[in-house]
């Protein structure tokens, strides 16, 4: 039977630094599935989440000796790479034409059996996919994916006022869209 060695957190960042294979096996073993769904919930995507999730491990392995233990636990160093990564991914040039070029469903057969309300279904996802890619990434992450206006701001490392700004303006644009 193995034996399967815990860590404390600062013994774990000493040996990540120390590129050690077993500290990185267990980081990998107990944080994957945490960074996992962080990452789901903005990607959306499942093939393409496993491929961000995996980036954000490479980067962990290489960035290791930049954490400061000062800024915040080792967790949340690991999951600001993970917004990051996959906020990147969102923004990048073929996720974009990738997301253009798939169907989306007409009727509501392809929606039936869900007990969530999805915005996607009564096509207010295809209206603001009309903004610009500014507005529409902040709307997305606010009223679809739940952040606050604040965690916007610090993930997109953007001051608060021109989240507030935007996402005001964007606001109003979808009210002129909408407008009979």
């Amino acid at each position: 039977m193995e034996v399967v060695k815990k860590y404390s957190e600062p013994e774990l960042v000493r040996l990540l630094r120390q590129r050690s294979q077993h500290a990185f096996s267990y980081l990998y073993d107990n944080y994957s599935g945490a960074l996992l769904s962080i990452i789901l919930n903005i990607v959306n995507d499942e093939e393409l989440a496993n491929d961000v999730l995996q980036e954000v491990f490479v980067k962990i392995w290489k960035q290791g000796d930049t954490y400061d233990s000062s800024k915040g636990r080792l967790f949340t160093w690991m999951l600001n790479i993970a917004r990051n990564a996959s906020i990147d991914t969102i923004r990048s040039r073929g996720y974009q034409n990738s997301k253009q070029n798939r169907e989306l469903p007409d009727d509501s057969s392809a929606i039936a059996g869900t007990n969530e309300l999805r915005t996607d279904h009564i096509g207010l996802k295809k209206i603001v996919y009309n903004l610009k890619e500014e507005y529409r990434i902040l709307v997305e992450l606010s009223y679809f994916q739940g952040y606050t206006q604040d965690e916007i701001a610090k993930m997109l490392n953007i001051p608060l006022g021109t989240v507030k700004t935007r996402l005001r303006t964007a606001l109003i644009q979808l009210r002129e869209i909408i407008k009979p």
